[in-house]
């Protein structure tokens, strides 16, 4: 699959990455010259232009690509992008960044966009209650919602998890092909899950996953997968 990618931040450097350990073949474009780091993802093609500009997109040949993905800092970049690569290009899949949920209303097909993610939207979610996590068996995991090819996921840690008292870059590590650590949620406050956190019983565990099958997951969270060894 081929994808285009508006904005080489952080974000959109992160989705690059995963998509091409997947075997996708990513564009990242950019307008920003200090964003341009074509020795961060080599296997990756970098466009300096203006993704909101027709001639910049006629220019990479967005009507080659599969899917675009807008993941810029400015939802009205996003917006421009989607309806551009939809609406000019005819792109099949388009999703977009919502960088503030007030705008998540205008994130509809008829501004082009098949997909919206808003990780504001999925970390409140995750913490919009006052009761604490109820642990469940080691390993289980449950899902939160579907964002077009891959899927939100979360999981309790118990005392009985492999990773409980392990840091955050240990259980990244051992995530099988297609899952990733997302985010972690402690005493009901969403964080960043730094490689040096250490996890701990009652910890949930947000994970993104576009693995076919979650039996390798499953395997990884509660440890089976080392008692098969």
């Amino acid at each position: 699959m081929r994808v285009a990618i508006a904005g080489a931040g952080a974000v959109g450097r992160s989705i690059a990455a995963e998509l091409l350990s997947s075997g996708h073949e990513v564009l990242l474009i950019d307008r920003d010259s200090r964003a341009i780091d074509v020795h961060a993802l080599t296997e990756a093609e970098w466009l300096l232009a203006d993704a909101c500009e027709v001639s910049s997109l006629e220019n990479a040949r967005l009507e080659e690509f599969d899917a675009v993905v807008a993941a810029t800092s400015d939802d009205k970049v996003n917006l421009v992008v989607s309806l551009l690569a939809k609406r000019e290009f005819g792109v099949r899949r388009v999703v977009a960044r919502v960088n503030d949920p007030n705008n998540e209303w205008l994130f509809t097909s008829a501004w082009g966009v098949d997909v919206a993610v808003s990780p504001p939207r999925l970390l409140a979610a995750l913490v919009d209650s006052d009761e604490e996590p109820e642990l469940g068996h080691s390993g289980e995991v449950v899902s939160l919602a579907s964002l077009g090819g891959a899927d939100l996921l979360e999981s309790v840690l118990t005392e009985e998890s492999p990773f409980t008292g392990r840091s955050a870059a240990e259980l990244s590590a051992a995530l099988p092909e297609g899952v990733v650590l997302v985010a972690l949620v402690r005493a009901g406050q969403a964080r960043a899950p730094l490689p040096e956190t250490v996890l701990a019983a009652g910890d949930v565990v947000v994970l993104l996953s576009s693995a076919r099958s979650d039996d390798a997951l499953l395997a990884v969270l509660s440890g089976s997968d080392r008692a098969a060894d």
